[in-house]
């Protein structure tokens, strides 16, 4: 894979940890009372305790992550999801010292620019010219096939 791709997919990579990262905030972020002023919310109805079917029926647990889970710790949670993002950006940063140092400048990078560019016509001219000679040369296989295929027509002897 070239450098470039790279680069984007660590920029995929990123994106995709800056979203996690704030949408887990978002859905783990205790309640915050905006104004002293503003009324408490009802309080939520009591989840049922047993559910019809399931895992729960069986005695086995619903939610596998337990008290001691990092991923259920929501003072962790940030610093894990910042150390990830950080570390997606040191990964990012190393691809872009790992690009070629342009030397020489906007000139130079021009003065190449316009070298590919005239070797690219050279090569496009003669492409130009392998196609119209492929070209005659279908058509003559295609007329020998129509005298060939006439020839062999009038050949047979009509029933």
């Amino acid at each position: 894979m070239d450098i470039i791709s790279q680069l984007q997919e660590q920029v995929n990579t990123i994106a995709a940890i800056a979203f996690n990262t704030f949408g887990t905030l978002q859905r783990d972020a205790p309640p915050v009372r905006l104004s002293p002023n503003y009324p408490e919310p009802p309080s939520a109805p009591a989840a049922p305790t047993a559910a019809v079917g399931g895992a729960a029926a069986n005695g086995a647990a619903v939610n596998p992550i337990t008290e001691d889970s990092p991923s259920n710790n929501i003072s962790e949670t940030p610093k894990l999801l910042s150390a990830e993002l950080v570390k997606a950006a040191k990964q990012f940063d190393a691809l872009v010292a790992a690009l070629p140092f342009s030397e020489g400048g906007e000139e130079a990078q021009l003065k190449k620019i316009e070298e590919l560019q005239a070797e690219n016509d050279l090569v496009g001219q003669e492409l130009q010219k392998q196609l119209e000679a492929a070209d005659k040369e279908l058509k003559q296989v295609q007329e020998l096939f129509n005298e060939a295929a006439d020839n062999c027509l009038n050949l047979k002897k009509p029933d």
